[in-house]
């Protein structure tokens, strides 16, 4: 008699079949390819990350690599994948992993938290697809999957990070490599099917046990979790700035940057922020760079 939950065998077995062929799941992708794929994929369809992710691991294919770069070659080299900051966490990652673990990305979840950049998801996501462990991994596609499979409701609400880990761990094999492999088919079911709007649940494996089906697909009426707003915004604003630095193969003036953006006001506020983060550095002469 098999030890898997009830929703293992048909998630595996649809996993099968319709998996994306995505490198950073090639056999032959490390944990660094495996590090690099999650600092990306964080708030960021794969469309746009697989271009950057093959240049960025071409470019860098180890962290020692990355970390012998100056943080402002790796904000540029990332392009327009938005959230830059996440570019200077990972070199900062990098140099942390070349100075304080020989190079290498660890196994171990604690480790992997005390590495910058990386919160609880991405610690657990490399232990797991780079090194198979049996840990709960668990994104928006992930959570939205439990809720309506398990609890029946039709969206998974604001995040709760201890009640979320346990849902998803009691739906985890024994077997490590098993545990792996269903944490990924989860992701990918919610990513493909199981969708926040309009989820195709004819073509679900689990809609004959799913609860949120089999109660009729009852309307969310918990609290809402509101999109984030861009148009408009201070991150428009510090990404049309950036696009101006990461374009220039030399510092830029003021000038070319308050082109970029009509209102003063908001402009300086998004130079300034910039500016804070580390991403942009004001030179002695007024001109602008990205950082050294």
């Amino acid at each position: 008699m098999s030890s898997a939950p009830p929703l293992a065998e048909p998630l595996l077995a649809w996993y099968e079949h319709a998996a994306r062929d995505l490198p950073w799941r090639a056999a032959d992708a490390g944990p660094w390819a495996v590090l690099v794929s999650e600092f990306m994929l964080q708030q960021t369809p794969v469309a746009r990350v697989l271009p950057v992710y093959a240049d960025w691991l071409a470019r860098w294919p180890t962290p020692t690599a990355l970390a012998a770069a100056s943080p402002g070659e790796a904000v540029r080299r990332w392009g327009r994948l938005g959230y830059p900051r996440r570019a200077l966490r990972l070199h900062a990652c990098a140099v942390e992993l070349r100075d304080r673990h020989a190079g290498a990305v660890p196994a171990d979840v604690d480790e992997l938290l005390a590495l910058p950049g990386v919160g609880a998801y991405t610690a657990r996501a490399v232990a797991a697809f780079a090194f198979g462990r049996r840990v709960p991994v668990v994104d928006t596609n992930v959570r939205r999957v439990v809720a309506r499979a398990v609890a029946g409701r039709g969206e998974a609400g604001p995040p709760a990070t201890a009640r979320d880990l346990a849902a998803v761990e009691a739906l985890l094999p024994a077997q490590p490599a098993v545990a792996t492999r269903l944490s990924v088919a989860l992701m990918e079911l919610g990513a493909l099917v199981c969708v926040a709007r309009a989820p195709r649940c004819a073509a679900c494996p689990l809609a004959d046990r799913c609860a949120w089906v089999q109660a009729g697909s009852p309307p969310y009426a918990g609290p809402p979790v509101r999109p984030q707003a861009f148009a408009g915004t201070d991150r428009q604003v510090r990404g049309r700035l950036l696009d101006v630095l990461r374009g220039a193969t030399t510092p830029v003036g003021k000038i070319a940057l308050d082109a970029v953006w009509a209102d003063p006001v908001q402009r300086e506020r998004a130079l300034d922020s910039l500016v804070a983060d580390g991403l942009v550095d004001p030179l002695p002469d007024g001109r602008y760079a990205l950082p050294s």
